[in-house]
């Protein structure tokens, strides 16, 4: 635990001399962190995989200018899942409109099956939309002060802002997003004799 040649300093350092092992355990360190924040933009698990593969893989590409925050690329990192979030929805689009110009069978499922299951769902997809009515900067910053826990003038450093310009756009940043969560407070969840919700969202 204590060499130096295990922290995160010590795998990046080996990780720029091209190695892959060191490398892989950052990966296995920070996937569970950039996953979550991929699903929590996106809100779809396979559509989150990618996003993650993406992130990992221009982590890699672009190893010799990543900025360390602190001590650790995760900031870094979670700002390039933002930006390779917001591409994917753009690219989704442009699919989901192609979806739409095609012919469709009929829905034969039970409308009432996995009732609870659709409602978590409704419920990724409304904070998913209102993170998308942020900019791309606020939104660096709502993922790295809020969801993740960094502290102002670490965001500040990787977004290259004054830590008091950070404070004042994370301060409307959070007022937008409350703003579109609450025009978009939707049903209540429906009713079901044993609800079961899968996977905490945080």
């Amino acid at each position: 635990m204590g060499n130096n040649g295990d922290s995160e300093e010590g795998l990046w350092r080996q990780s720029l001399l091209g190695q892959g092992d060191p490398f892989g355990a950052l990966y296995d360190r920070h996937r569970d962190r950039v996953f979550r924040h991929a699903y929590r933009l996106c809100g779809n698990h396979h559509d989150a995989e990618d996003i993650m593969a993406a992130a990992f893989l221009e982590l890699w590409r672009r190893r010799k200018q990543v900025r360390v925050v602190e001590g650790s690329i995760l900031p870094w990192l979670l700002v390039t899942t933002t930006n390779m979030a917001r591409n994917s929805a753009r690219t989704a689009l442009r699919y989901q409109r192609l979806l739409k110009a095609l012919p469709r069978s009929e829905d034969i499922s039970d409308p009432t099956a996995n009732s609870y299951r659709s409602y978590q769902d409704a419920l990724d997809h409304d904070l998913a939309r209102a993170l998308a009515t942020l900019t791309a900067e606020d939104l660096h910053l709502v993922t790295l002060v809020v969801f993740e826990e960094h502290t102002i003038v670490a965001a500040a450093a990787v977004l290259n802002l004054t830590p008091a310009a950070a404070k004042s756009r994370i301060h409307r940043a959070r007022q937008r997003l409350r703003a579109a969560l609450d025009g978009d407070a939707s049903t209540n969840p429906p009713t079901a004799p044993t609800p079961v919700l899968e996977g905490g969202r945080q």
